[in-house]
């Protein structure tokens, strides 16, 4: 699907990657930023130019184009169940924005977040998951670029390292070969693919501790990489022409050491609930 954002508009493109420095922190055993999960919901994250007035009417314009653009499904049940998902990682995490969460029809496995607080996922996502623990994970790692307010802030520093500004839409969470085969049709321009991998590595750090917090197992982030990890390697055509994606099974050894080096051991850990597996075949029903 093409969504076609005014060029008056500035979002920012973020796809899923891991940048080297926080990836060496975990593994050294280091407590990287925002180690602190006692605090979340009282922390200050990093400093953002743009006021949260601004980012949420940008953050309107924006969801008013992929709404006008999209199928959004169109289902009581569906969209109640994944909205109470995304409401309790939203009180277990440090977003000042109310998150607003909606389903599309669409076969692609992704999600979108947009400034201000909007979080879209879509069918093609729900049908690919196994458990309700992996669906928190990827809406968890949506919110973390909401609470981090990626967005508003890359394109403070875009403008500072005088990148051109092009109009760009959020993916988070999603398969690495589409959202690159995207980032292309879009022009993304490469020192930008720089400051996305940064913040791609703070909403993955971010969004397994949102959802470790309200209660889900953390391993649930790491079996969903290992999904994009095949669904990467079943479109070998389509190259990495940017470094904002690195390869899945980089994600997937950072968040194993995330979840050994900085998440308290556990026991009761919730994987699934029997509500996921009905949503997930109502969902499959709606989209035959």
């Amino acid at each position: 699907m093409k969504f076609r954002i005014p060029h008056s508009m500035s979002v920012l493109l973020l796809t899923a990657g891991l940048t080297p420095s926080l990836m060496a922190q975990v593994i050294n055993g280091e407590k990287p930023k925002y180690s602190d999960l006692e605090n979340i919901g009282k922390r200050k994250m990093q400093f953002n130019f743009t006021s949260l007035e601004k980012e949420a009417a940008i953050g309107r314009q924006a969801s008013a184009q992929i709404e006008q653009d999209s199928i959004i499904v169109d289902d009581s049940e569906i969209n109640g169940y994944v909205d109470r998902i995304a409401q309790n990682i939203a009180k277990n995490s440090d977003s000042q924005f109310p998150i607003t969460m909606k389903v599309i029809q669409s076969d692609k496995v992704n999600s979108y977040a947009l400034p201000g607080g909007s979080v879209y996922v879509t069918t093609g996502l729900i049908k690919a998951l196994d458990n309700e623990a992996e669906l928190a994970f990827v809406i968890g790692y949506s919110v973390g670029h909401v609470a981090a307010r990626t967005a508003t802030r890359n394109m403070a520093k875009a403008n500072i390292l005088q990148i051109a500004a092009v109009p760009q839409i959020i993916f988070t969470g999603g398969v690495a070969a589409t959202a690159i085969q995207e980032a292309a049709q879009l022009g993304i321009p490469m020192g930008m693919a720089h400051l996305e991998q940064k913040s791609s590595a703070e909403a993955d750090f971010l969004g397994l501790a949102y959802m470790y917090k309200t209660g889900y197992a953390p391993q649930a982030a790491v079996s969903f990489f290992t999904k994009v990890k095949a669904l990467e390697a079943s479109r070998p055509k389509e190259a990495f022409m940017f470094s904002t994606v690195p390869p899945a099974a980089d994600r997937i050894k950072a968040t194993g050491e995330t979840i050994k080096n900085v998440l308290p051991p556990r026991a009761d850990n919730l994987l699934n609930t029997p509500e996921f597996d009905a949503i997930k075949a109502r969902v499959e029903r709606l989209t035959k």
